[in-house]
């Protein structure tokens, strides 16, 4: 008889108490953890793994070891997807019939598949902004040269992001990764097949009466090839302009650094007569707010988060900065005296709603408009109190978002984001329990 083979990126015990020798779909409710998943060809069960949840999906061995394979590799290369966790191979029934590899992935905390974030019908601003977020990733994925092949909305997952999402890759077993970069023809494949799977995931929500009236999936759809190439040009097209505009060099990192990149190298090229410079960004790496964030405060955020803290940061600073004080100074005490009690203020009972930095980030919406609505500048206590009473009490958990066995899931009911208003004029380096 064969023996049990586990492969697993780090030491973790917990593997070996696990029913391999049960098929995935005869795991026992003690074992299982019920989580809102989204569609997948392979059956996937959601399981407690030494205290946190891991996702188990059966699969062959190869299949196994190959995603177990480019989920590091794309770990490694710092794009947003799941973590690897191991592969389980070897496995046979307790009559020792042989049973189905398995793969192994941590569960993406705050995070869930598309048809979880929405109420009763999916609204046509909420399905833009996912696509805008798959096409932001399809670009991240495509710069570092990772050719998905099943690109759409079930194969990811997404996490709130400052009125935006933040998409996550949970599925890499089609994907390839080319060290020398992707042809137009394999971007434009993946691009294909985006759309295409896009509308049939909007077509179906319409024929279950989960979509707004009115609404065009086609048009939907066709919004990732929009947001897709006007980011993807942003970041890789050539700009030529005179000799003596120089300024725009700095232009064009400005630009990218509002987008949330960095330039790591960039080309310059002159013309033999020196009348024309041409500038192409040649590493762009993701993350410019972030990485700002980080540093200052050691918040470790969402892109869209970090820059929505940061411009807070930056209000702070302009209120109380003092002569001889540095940026670093003054992050410190923002984060002691206006961050953190924020964060504190949140009752127990209701931290796994949303992320801390998601919370803040409402926060200030919610004073914002209070303050609008008042004609005055509502205090931030009274403007945490009023939120945590008419917004955050009534929202599903979003940290473990309980239901029904998975293989039965109806999408839960949870608030639409809709319901949050649009800004006006955090996080996995700091836990909430780390804050009482």
């Amino acid at each position: 008889m064969d023996s049990l083979t586990i492969t697993a990126s780090s030491a973790d015990a917990g593997l070996l108490t696990l029913p391999w020798s049960t098929p995935l779909s005869e795991w026992s409710r003690d074992t299982v953890v019920s989580l809102p998943k989204g569609l997948s060809r392979h059956l996937v069960r959601f399981a407690d793994l030494s205290g946190r949840v891991v996702a188990v999906k059966e699969t062959t061995a190869a299949m196994a070891r190959r995603e177990y394979d480019m989920l590091g590799s794309l770990g490694r290369l710092v794009v947003p997807c799941v973590e690897r966790v191991a592969v389980i191979d070897g496995r046979r029934s307790a009559k020792g019939e042989a049973l189905p590899a398995a793969l192994v992935t941590s569960h993406l905390r705050f995070s869930l598949p598309y048809r979880a974030l929405f109420t009763h019908v999916l609204r046509p601003d909420t399905a833009t902004r996912l696509v805008d977020a798959l096409a932001a990733l399809l670009v991240r994925l495509h710069n570092v040269g990772f050719f998905w092949g099943d690109v759409s909305l079930s194969n990811t997952l997404f996490r709130r992001d400052a009125g935006a999402f933040a998409a996550y890759l949970v599925d890499a077993e089609t994907g390839e990764l080319h060290e020398s970069g992707l042809t137009r023809g394999q971007r434009e494949h993946d691009l294909d097949v985006a759309r295409t799977n896009i509308a049939g995931e909007i077509m179906d929500l319409a024929a279950g009466g989960r979509l707004e009236g009115g609404v065009d999936a086609l048009a939907i759809a066709d919004g990732i090839l929009t947001a897709y190439h006007s980011l993807w040009g942003a970041l890789r097209d050539q700009q030529t302009f005179a000799a003596n505009e120089a300024w725009r060099i700095s232009e064009r990192v400005h630009r990218l650094n509002e987008l949330g990149f960095d330039i790591g190298e960039m080309s310059i090229e002159t013309t033999g007569d020196g009348t024309t410079v041409s500038i192409q960004p040649k590493v762009v790496d993701a993350g410019h707010h972030q990485r700002r964030l980080l540093r200052l405060t050691g918040l470790d955020v969402e892109e869209n988060q970090a820059r929505r803290l940061l411009n807070d940061l930056d209000e702070f600073r302009a209120r109380v900065a003092r002569v001889g004080t540095d940026e670093e100074m003054d992050a410190h005490e923002w984060l002691t005296r206006v961050f953190e009690p924020v964060v504190k203020a949140i009752p127990w009972d209701l931290r796994a709603k949303l992320e801390p930095a998601e919370v803040y980030h409402q926060v200030l919406e919610h004073r914002w408009y209070t303050s609008q609505e008042r004609g005055a500048s509502v205090p931030i206590a009274e403007a945490v109190s009023s939120y945590i009473d008419t917004e955050l009490r009534h929202r599903r958990d979003e940290a473990t978002v309980m239901g029904p066995p998975t293989e039965t899931m109806p999408f839960p009911v949870i608030q639409d984001d809709d319901d949050v208003p649009e800004p006006g004029p955090i996080t996995r380096a700091l836990d909430w329990r780390d804050l009482v």
